[in-house]
């Protein structure tokens, strides 16, 4: 059995979108994070961390659209739409956490948010609070990249603060761009289960009998845990990001295949349900939100999906109907700087009730766990004197997180065309990436934090006109695609030097116009000097952060910035657009 509608509609009008947290005081803000259990299980989920250890500052999007039938739907909602759907008021807390409205005022005034020492203390008081054994935590994956430390380190920094926090199953996605070795080292390191139900060994790898966790279905990953609570069971199946191969050099993962497996899943789901007598199923996601809502709509027997990928912030469960019931779907934003809590109600096997929240992490509300905090300082110890290093002052606020460009991408452009003297440049549409504010320093643990990966090498390569339409038209497809399943949930890739014209509405091949360098139209038949970096074919260049770092240190003045050179149209109405990227 699957959530009743009634109980369901429940839920929506019954747990407040978030803790109201008006800053008094670290005593009082704990006071405001310890809220009494419901139900006999309480399952937390965290995600896409990018291995951001210490708080952080991090903007929302301004534009996040939404095309076709996910028009005006979270999690498509920015601004002011989205403090209207979630029952927010502009100039509060939740403002702050879950917008990008009046972000550097807020930011002085709420502080940073996140950091390891601080989810230690919020996840030790809200498993305290429930009866030992009867809860669990989750971590949704791309908890092992994205800072200076975990690139250093390879992800093993990551191992022991997960250790420490308490996680007791997670996923991937950028995990496995460090490559099996590596990975599985780290895994063996870890003291939770990693879940995967999603990847298997290629042909040629099961027939040279590569390692895997099933022979005989070549399933590479443990696919589901199973979790006692009490008296009751809760299956929890692991789905990794589907596209690893094909948004990342397929040379890290060789033996294996990934995909989104709908038959897969539902068989798993059967299974727990017929075989494992389980009350509950939840999917731990790295889909992306839009994936993760057609999979609720196509999948049956799935009580909640916790998702991540995307980075998006959802406040609410989205209930999605589907052949068997209903199917609530989670994500849970980035960077460490929400927490979310799904209390149950298990009955014979069945969910009887939910209540979900989502819980911002402000640090300057919660006391350092000392443990975890000396575990951070352990590890960034012996590289703290290169990071600190204060590159340049921020002359804006600097952040990525958008469909289109953001300003600190901007200045990757900037940086990739002045060193390698190009005419455009094209940073890829990462959503990791945290935020400088205006004035405030440009740390060398800033650039890595935007940087830091495997195949970080620029390169400078010809492209005719033509062939820049078709990157930007295929990127503009995967991002804008009426179907969730050809998305692969990453943003427009970032471009200098040049500008266009885009209409997300519009059909694949038909959504970039309008391409002028300067004042000139980019012509299809001439060929241009074209800098990037994180290309899926390997290059022989330098790592993208020494080009940005000799570009700001080079002490010469640096011209202003034009700011975003891309036009969007078509989309005025749409409540995941604020103004122009």
């Amino acid at each position: 059995m699957l959530i009743h509608r009634r109980e369901t509609l429940k839920l929506a009008v019954a747990i407040p979108a978030i803790l109201s947290l008006p800053r008094s005081g670290r005593a009082a803000g704990e006071a405001l994070y310890d809220f009494k259990p419901t139900g006999n299980a309480r399952v937390l989920h965290m995600t896409d961390t990018h291995a951001q250890l210490n708080p952080v500052f991090f903007r929302e999007p301004s534009v996040n659209i939404g095309v076709g039938q996910m028009k005006g739907h979270p999690p498509h909602l920015v601004g002011e739409h989205f403090l209207q759907k979630f029952g927010m008021k502009l100039g509060t807390p939740e403002a702050y956490a879950f917008t990008f409205l009046d972000f550097e005022s807020a930011a002085k005034r709420y502080g940073k948010m996140g950091g390891f020492a601080y989810l230690r203390t919020l996840v030790k008081m809200l498993r305290s609070a429930v009866p030992d054994g009867q809860s669990i935590l989750l971590d949704g994956g791309d908890l092992w990249q994205g800072s200076s430390l975990s690139n250093l380190y390879r992800g093993a920094d990551m191992v022991q603060a997960a250790n420490l926090l308490g996680i007791d199953a997670m996923t991937g996605h950028w995990e496995f761009t460090y490559g099996e070795e590596t990975l599985r080292k780290n895994l063996a390191d870890f003291k939770g289960e990693f879940i995967a139900q999603n990847v298997f060994l290629t042909e040629e790898a099961a027939f040279n009998d590569a390692k895997a966790f099933d022979r005989d279905t070549g399933r590479v990953f443990k696919p589901y845990i199973i979790k006692e609570m009490g008296d009751h069971r809760i299956g929890i199946i692991g789905q990794a990001f589907p596209y690893v191969p094909i948004a990342h050099p397929k040379r890290f993962t060789p033996d294996w295949t990934f995909g989104i497996r709908d038959d897969e899943m539902q068989k798993i789901v059967d299974h727990l349900r017929s075989t494992e007598k389980v009350d509950a199923v939840v999917v731990l996601s790295h889909n992306g939100m839009d994936v993760d809502l057609k999979m609720a709509s196509r999948v049956t027997g799935i009580d909640v999906i916790l998702g991540g990928h995307t980075h998006d912030a959802v406040p609410q469960p989205v209930s999605v109907a589907n052949a068997g019931g209903k199917t609530l779907v989670t994500n849970a934003g980035s960077n460490g700087k929400y927490l979310g809590v799904l209390d149950l109600e298990l009955g014979k096997g069945a969910v009887k009730n939910v209540a979900y929240r989502l819980l911002p992490v402000f640090s300057d509300e919660l006391k350092a766990d000392a443990e975890m905090a000396a575990l951070v300082e352990k590890l960034r110890a012996p590289h703290a004197k290169m990071l600190d290093e204060t590159v340049a002052s921020a002359d804006r606020l600097l952040y990525r997180r958008g469909n289109f460009n953001g300003t600190m991408d901007e200045m990757i452009c900037d940086a990739l065309r002045h060193q390698l003297d190009a005419e455009i440049a094209l940073s890829p549409g990462f959503r990791w990436g945290t935020t400088v504010l205006s004035g405030q320093p440009i740390t060398m643990d800033d650039i890595l934090s935007q940087t830091a990966m495997t195949y970080p090498e620029v390169y400078v390569q010809p492209m005719s006109g033509e062939q820049i339409k078709t990157v930007l038209e295929d990127i503009c497809d995967n991002l804008f695609n009426l179907d969730p399943y050809y998305q692969q949930g990453g943003d427009m890739v970032r471009i200098g030097g040049m500008s266009y014209r885009c209409a997300p509405n519009e059909t694949a091949g038909r959504r970039i116009s309008d391409m002028k360098l300067g004042d000139v139209a980019i012509d299809p038949a001439k060929s241009y000097k074209v800098a990037g970096w994180a290309s899926v074919n390997e290059q022989k260049g330098t790592p993208v952060w020494e080009t940005v770092t000799n570009y700001l240190r080079d002490g010469k003045s640096k011209p202003k910035s034009s700011g975003s050179q891309v036009t969007i149209v078509g989309v005025d109405d749409n409540p995941g657009f604020a103004g122009q990227a």
